[in-house]
């Protein structure tokens, strides 16, 4: 029986020399790999009590939503600025080179609402940083904070510290 990892497909030197991308569509390209992404991240909810799972564009989606349709549950995309037609809560935050900003609509996450935010990699931590903001600024509670990958090297987790996070895999590196 395969582990996740043997799913996840690494590229030497992109998308830069020194670099090893950690590639996700190799898991989504292999029916057994996907299924087991998703039933991997769903155990990283055992106990956990939530209303609402949420995902930022675009691999939020491609595992949030799956998560929440099998636990019975709604699910929230967070996207990219003006993508959303209605009124929306925005939130910027920085990259290596530069900034972007994500945005919920202001009625997507109601006060006291216990949310689960999924994507599938946690390096820096800004995207989910931003969009534990967003929850909150709409009065919402973070439960937890679940990824199919983390870089453990890019040091993530301190952006996101008083905040629960679980990852399936973790790679020491960057």
């Amino acid at each position: 029986m395969k582990k996740m990892e043997d799913y996840v497909r690494s590229i030497p030197d992109f998308p830069e020399p020194g670099v090893l991308f950690r590639d996700v569509t190799s898991v989504l390209q292999d029916a057994d790999g996907f299924k087991l992404a998703i039933d991997s991240m769903i155990k990283l909810l055992d106990g956990v009590e939530f209303d609402v799972i949420a995902g930022a564009e675009s691999r939020g989606f491609v595992f949030g939503a799956p998560i929440a349709y099998e636990l019975g549950k709604s699910f929230v995309p967070i996207r990219k600025k003006g993508k959303l037609p209605l009124e929306t809560v925005t939130a910027r935050y920085y990259l290596e080179y530069g900034s972007a900003e994500i945005e919920m609509h202001k009625d997507a996450i109601k006060p006291g609402q216990k949310v689960v935010l999924v994507d599938d990699l946690i390096a820096t931590g800004g995207t989910l940083a931003a969009a534990a903001g967003l929850v909150e600024k709409l009065g919402g509670k973070v439960e937890k904070i679940i990824l199919l990958m983390e870089l453990a090297g890019l040091k993530g987790r301190e952006k996101l510290a008083g905040y629960d996070v679980a990852s399936v895999i973790t790679y020491e590196g960057k």
